[in-house]
């Protein structure tokens, strides 16, 4: 019981030591600012505007296995356990006629290596790989060299 405690207190004092840098430095603890700006977080800042999506141009893969970019606006595009708006153009029934890019073969393959009739389960949420391509600019410094510049 002593030692939790006194483990609490030294949290209290982290807590304590912690309030009062912010007091000493209000744009951030350490220097650090948050991705938010300086802004406090009762103020509601204005939104930041849309990003351009370019249709005409698509962006080079930087790594090997790189999950292609999506290269239009996915904009209440609906991904559920109920339906995936992005089979409506690339599935393979859909691709040649809506002019899209079929899903890859590999997203027909379970993790056992069969290949299935429909897309396999694990790769139905294109979100979680794929991401829209915009004109943005990064949010932090990026140092991030592809693979043929290291040759």
């Amino acid at each position: 019981m002593k030692k939790l405690i006194t483990a609490l207190l030294s949290v209290g004092v982290l807590l304590t030591g912690v309030a009062q840098a912010e007091l000493d430095n209000p744009g951030g603890i350490g220097g650090l600012e948050s991705l938010r700006g300086a802004s406090e977080l009762e103020t509601t800042r204005p939104a930041d505007d849309f990003k351009k999506f370019p249709r005409e141009q698509a962006l080079d893969s930087s790594y090997v296995y790189q999950p292609p970019l999506i290269p239009h606006n996915i904009r209440g595009y609906e991904v559920s356990l109920n339906a995936n708006k992005c089979l409506a153009c690339h599935s393979w029934k859909n691709a040649k006629e809506m002019g899209a890019t079929k899903i890859s073969v590999t997203h027909y393959v379970n993790r056992e290596d069969a290949v299935l009739a429909d897309m396999s389960p694990r790769r139905y949420f294109c979100l979680q790989c794929h991401v829209p391509q915009a004109n943005a600019q990064p949010l932090v410094e990026n140092e991030f060299k592809s693979v043929d510049s290291l040759k």
